[in-house]
């Protein structure tokens, strides 16, 4: 096609012969247009003889493609020959407005506005480009999703994702042009709006509602194709405004797009709107002054967009229906509303929204508002901002799985009373204390009177078997052990897990309990293998003495009555003094070397049973630390890397809590 107006097409019954002949027309317009372009010197899309050849070769045309392509060649569209007022740029520039005012000089109607052309030599527009700041943020996002993944479900990282696939998206594109969007209620005068900056009607505007079914682009320069295919706005819904040099000058590289009503009876609209929202650059709300406090505009829109308020600009519209000093009046309230929406307003030189009074129908504000949008273009730096604002939002959303203001980690003091509770559930105390007793046994096996070591095993002897049987079962036993390292691994758990977001605690305590299976077993075996050591007990060096002296006393009560006995029988000389006296030394001196090694032993035998309790507490810590706290360690670094990497996000170096 040459030319589009973007009109209601309701008189296409007075074009049905044009449309049933359309390359008579077509043919017709070459032979008096020449050359296909127009009389500015730009090339109209594909030209006359482009729409020639595209008939000839389609075998059905839609009438309504026919009817506009015919009534732009009548209009002088395809005429050739006129470039004292347009330009020659051979790289798919567009009419300089000459098309409208011949237009508004022939039949008196208002300037129509031209679709989109696209040359084959059209200039490629150079991608976006952000800065260091917002690429480390970026990368952090993505490595903070990355790390997630396995902790989050995927609805908690949509969003998330869903940014850092549109921040790639919109890095590849033009850096530019700068993607605009006119959204507002029905009967705000978004479309009039749309109309008054483009300078020419594009938008269809009355009072049927909804008026706008679509969205549709307008750009004041060449190269914004992909942006705009990136909204889904098909060919058909893309405009250029009324060229002047003025004009294009003060708004090159705007991409303006007019969305359907927010507040559309139509579920469609509203989609489309909230859909493209998402996409844009920049965002003009048009209020007017009986919906500026409209609460589904606040509480669906403009409070949760508050992080956008730099992309954000609020017009209060129609301001030629408020009588004396109502425009300053409702203009303060809107103010207020905005600000208890947490909405910054950019006044004072500080970043914020920028908000504005206006009229579409009579053009008064106009002015203003289109010098704020040339100078905010000309920055460049709205997508970088709308993408920041959009990462700021996502790690807003993502800070109750990330951070809860409290300290996390496991302490010291929880360590040591884990390995405590095991040591209990073991038995290490037990098994000292046994150690112990095993080492006093020895020494008073060794060191101890043969006469009362006789005695203490026909003692023994005589014990029944079942006597020295424990009180408990082993089953019972083993149930309570088993029930003390349950509560040990709980306990850990919960003070490992405790100030943890709930997606990370959980973690921890299935960590701990993933760990604590087989644990009491792997104790048992551990008991079993470093409690006392097979064969006797170490002794220490007086020993031998000890054992040595327990002999001679024992040799001397020997003697002592052997000589007693020969006396009696006459064997030797009467003498009662000397068998007698070494008799009472063995009898004596027996108990008190036993007695004086056992007060000797007290302290290798505490010592030794001491070394046991210690090893088996050391092996049952280690256990331990092998199947529950390293786990729950590796998620507490897990999530220590995450917060980083969110604190990074944030922009925080230093990480949050």
């Amino acid at each position: 096609m040459t030319a589009v107006t973007d009109q209601d097409h309701t008189d296409r019954a007075d074009h049905t012969d044009h449309a049933a002949h359309p390359a008579d027309h077509a043919e017709e317009a070459v032979s008096e247009g020449g050359s296909g372009e127009d009389g500015g010197g730009a090339p109209v899309e594909g030209g006359a003889s482009d729409a020639v050849e595209a008939v000839k070769t389609e075998e059905v045309v839609e009438t309504e493609e026919v009817v506009e392509v015919e009534e732009a060649l009548e209009g002088g569209h395809a005429r050739v020959g006129d470039d004292s007022c347009g330009r020659t740029d051979s790289a798919g520039a567009w009419d300089d407005g000459l098309i409208a005012r011949r237009v508004n000089e022939t039949a008196g109607g208002e300037p129509v506005a031209v679709v989109e052309a696209r040359g084959a030599g059209a200039p490629v527009a150079a991608p976006l480009a952000y800065d260091g700041a917002l690429r480390s943020r970026l990368d952090a996002l993505r490595e903070l999703v990355g790390l997630s993944r396995t902790r989050l479900d995927s609805r908690t990282l949509s969003e998330a994702g869903r940014v850092l696939d549109e921040a790639a998206a919109r890095r590849r594109l033009s850096g530019q042009h700068t993607v605009v969007a006119i959204a507002g209620a029905t009967g705000s005068g978004k479309s009039q709006l749309f109309n008054a900056l483009a300078g020419v009607t594009i938008s269809e505007t009355g009072v049927r509602r909804p008026t706008t079914a679509a969205p549709i682009a307008c750009s004041w320069s060449d190269g914004s194709a992909s942006l705009i295919e990136r909204l889904g706005i098909p060919p058909r819904l893309r405009r250029r405004p009324l060229q002047s040099a003025e004009m294009e000058a003060q708004l090159r590289g705007l991409v303006l797009v007019d969305l359907p009503d927010h507040d559309s009876a139509a579920v469609q609209h509203r989609e489309q709107v909230d859909r493209v929202l998402a996409l844009v650059d920049a965002v003009i709300w048009v209020v007017d002054p009986e919906k500026y406090a409209d609460a589904v505009l606040h509480e669906r829109y403009l409070r949760p967009m508050a992080g956008h308020a730099e992309v954000m600009f609020v017009v209060l519209n129609q301001i030629d229906r408020l009588p004396g000093e109502a425009t300053d009046q409702v203009l303060d309230d809107l103010r207020r509303l905005l600000d208890e929406d947490g909405i910054a307003l950019g006044e004072y030189g500080e970043p914020g929204a920028t908000v504005l009074a206006l009229s579409a129908l009579t053009g008064d504000g106009v002015g203003e508002l289109r010098e704020a949008l040339g100078q905010f273009v000309a920055e460049r730096g709205a997508p970088a901002r709308r993408i920041s604002a959009d990462v700021d939002a996502a790690a807003w959303r993502l800070r109750p799985v990330y951070a809860t203001g409290r300290r996390t980690g496991l302490s010291e003091e929880a360590r040591d009373e884990f390995a405590v509770r095991l040591a209990d559930a073991v038995g290490a105390t037990a098994a000292g204390e046994a150690a112990e007793r095993a080492w006093l046994r020895n020494a008073n096996r060794a060191c101890g009177t043969p006469w009362l070591r006789l005695w203490r095993w026909y003692q023994v002897r005589l014990e029944p078997v079942t006597g020295r049987l424990p009180l408990r079962a082993q089953a019972e036993e083993e149930a309570t052990a088993r029930q003390r390292v349950e509560q040990a691994v709980r306990t850990v758990a919960d003070r490992a897990s405790a100030g943890l977001p709930a997606p990370w605690a959980q973690a921890v305590r299935e960590a701990a309990v993933r760990g604590s299976q087989g644990l009491p077993e792997a104790l048992d075996e551990l008991a079993a293998r470093a409690g006392l050591p097979p064969g006797r007990p170490p002794r220490p060096g007086w020993w031998p003495a000890a054992v040595l002296a327990q002999a001679s006393m024992t040799l001397l009560q020997i003697v002592g009555g052997l000589w007693l006995v020969g006396q009696i029988v006459g064997f030797m000389a009467p003498n009662l003094g000397v068998p007698v006296l070494l008799m009472v030394a063995g009898i004596i001196g027996g108990p008190l070397v036993e007695w004086s090694c056992r007060i000797a032993a007290r302290g290798p035998a505490r010592r030794y049973g001491m070394e046991a309790e210690r090893r088996l507490r050391e092996a049952a810590a280690g256990c331990g630390r092998a199947r529950v706290l390293d786990p729950v360690a590796a998620e507490l670094l897990r999530y220590r890397e995450v917060r980083e990497q969110y604190g990074r996000v944030l922009g925080v170096e230093a990480g949050v809590r």
